[in-house]
Formats: C-alpha cells, structure tokens, sequence
C-alpha cells in the first residue's frame, strides 16, 4: 500500500507532467494539514506549475461597485443582505461610472473591468450603463460584470452592448447560505458562455466549515463549464452578518486551495490566469498571476467607497505581483506591457 507522501508525489509529479488531477486526488491535497511537507511540496509544484504556463505575466482586475441597496439574494455573508445591510439605496450616475472607468483603465494595464451590481439591478439601466462604459474603454480592456442572474436573450443583449465577461458564481452554500437558486446560478453561467461571453469563476466564499468535498465540487464547476479564469476567495467575517461567527480561513490554507486551483485548471488550456481574493503574497507564490483592484461599494466591506476601507489600488496590486516575480501585464487583447509602478507609488499606501 502506497503511503500519503508516495501519493502526494506521484500527483504533483504527473501535475507538473500536464497531466490535470482528478477529483479524488484534489481531496486528497485539500486533506493535508496547512503546515504538513507534503502541502509545502504542493505549493512549490503549484508554482512551478503556473510559471511554465502563464511565465512572468500577471493578470489585474478593477471591480466598481455601482449600486447599494437591500438585495434580495440574502447571502449570509454579504454586506448588501437584505435584513442586515447598513448601506444606503445609491445608484452611482452613469456620468460617475464612466469617470471612474476612464481613471481606472487609462493606462491601459487592466485586463478587465467589471461593473458590479446587486442581484435585482434594473437590466435596463444596466444595458445603458454599459454601452457607455464600453465607449470610453481601450479596446484592450475587457468589460465584465458581476450581476444576478440572466437568460440567454439577457446574455445576448449584454454581449451586444459591448460585456465580453462576466463574473458568475454558483458559491458553497448556495441555496442554504443564500436564497438564490443553485439551478439558475448554473443557467446563467451557461447563458453566459452561449452568448460567446467570457466566464469567471472561483471558489468562494471559502470558510473554516467546508470540506475538502465541498470545494472540490466548486472547483470542479469552473473546470466542467470552461471558464476563461479561475480563482479562490476566503470569506471576510463582516461584523453584523449571520456567517461571521464561522471565523476565517488562514492565507495559508488560501495559499493551499489557490494551489489545487491552479494543478486542476490544467485541464483548461485556455485559461488566461488563476486569480486570489483578496490580495496575498502566499497564494501568488502557490500558483495564482491574478488579482482584483476595488472601487465603489463592496460586500466584504462596510465603507460606501471601498477605496477608503478594504479595496485595493491597481497601484498595490501592481506592486504585490513584482514582489511575486511577475513583470508584465496581460491583457484581454492577447497583448503584453511591462509591469511598472508609477513613481509616485508608495508602499505605504
């Protein structure tokens, strides 16, 4: 009988081979202690993993959050849950949205960037906003969106109006954690790719309670339905929401979820990065080249412009990608940019 070590090996070994896990191997990496050599072993495979595929590029998101109100998916874990929301109703004026879009993607370093709205956002307001945004964009820019769910004459409509992404998660927990219906998060995300739009996935929200099962099911979702990225996300504890007494995971064990992201992504030769939210340096040295900058409202956050409270800058995200080795930029255009921060970036920031 082989031993857990042997085991381990002989994953990672054919990993590194191009040869993606299954799903009882990805359990059996998701199983090992966060401090075990045998997870150490996982994360330098990981890495060495990414770096033969995406080499020194890394991928950067910005994500503007143009709407607040009471939203009626009620996910446990969200700032925007109706019954626990502080925020005000807002609705950010699409003149603001376009600024905002034109400030962030200027330089031309963002991949993509995504409109973010709560899961009842009026489509028809959404329609205009983005045709606006899609005007004031570079076209190497990709414009996304983080909606609720839609059809395929949605998806259609959102596709001609200029979206070439979206963000769509069927998330540990749905339909207990939420009270959103894991059948039409899956219709969506399948609507989605009919209209030729590309899909971002992750496993998310990851907490203390989920097994290595449920993640890998979650996973495996993005690996089935071929998602353009994927990624791993831990869920915040906002105080006032009912899953914050659940705790947090470490970034240590982020690192080691980001890291079997990265080995099962192997069956997607067309993924463009494996992104981690929020920002750390472990998860990029396990495997992930993408990360997400924030503006606007935010559901892991209690401020009304998240710029001021959790958000990260495309600044700081900038710099945590050198300080993991990365010195270019891809973006939705298939095209390159060196990585460089702005000389009057801080690090203290």
């Amino acid at each position: 009988m082989q031993s857990s070590n042997t085991m381990i090996t002989a994953i990672l070994d054919r990993a590194r081979a191009g040869i993606p896990p299954e799903r009882r191997d990805c359990r059996q990496l998701l199983s090992l202690a966060e401090d075990a050599p045998e997870t150490d072993q996982l994360l330098s495979a990981a890495r060495q993993i990414s770096g033969q595929r995406f080499g020194v590029q890394g991928v950067i998101k910005a994500q503007i959050g143009i709407a607040t109100h009471r939203c009626s998916g009620a996910c446990s874990f969200c700032g925007f849950g109706d019954g626990v929301t502080a925020f005000q109703p807002t609705v950010m004026p699409v003149e603001e949205v376009m600024d905002r879009a034109v400030a962030l993607a200027a330089s031309g370093e963002l991949h993509a960037l995504l409109l973010m709205t709560m899961h009842d956002y009026q489509f028809s307001r959404l329609l205009k906003t983005v045709s606006a945004v899609r005007a004031v964009l570079p076209p190497c820019t990709q414009l996304a969106v983080n909606i609720g769910d839609v059809d395929t004459h949605q998806a259609r409509e959102l596709a001609g109006a200029g979206v070439g992404g979206a963000y769509h998660v069927c998330r540990l927990g749905e339909g207990v954690d939420t009270a959103l219906d894991p059948v039409a998060r899956r219709q969506s995300i399948r609507a989605f790719r009919e209209a030729g739009i590309d899909w971002y996935t992750c496993c998310e929200p990851i907490g203390p309670e989920h097994t290595p099962a449920e993640l890998v099911e979650q996973i495996f979702l993005g690996i089935e339905y071929g998602c353009y990225q994927h990624a791993a996300m831990r869920r915040i504890p906002l105080p006032g929401t009912p899953m914050a007494a659940r705790g947090q995971i470490s970034e240590a064990r982020l690192a080691q979820i980001t890291a079997v992201v990265t080995l099962a992504s192997l069956a997607l030769p067309g993924l463009t990065a494996v992104s981690v939210h929020e920002p750390n340096l472990p998860s990029l040295l396990a495997g992930a080249n993408g990360l997400s900058a924030e503006a606007g409202a935010n559901p892991r956050d209690t401020a009304q412009n998240t710029e001021a409270g959790r958000g990260w800058s495309i600044e700081r995200c900038k710099a945590l990608l050198r300080q993991a080795g990365y010195r270019e930029l891809l973006r939705a255009d298939g095209t390159t940019m060196p990585l460089q921060l702005h000389p009057s970036f801080s690090t203290k920031e």
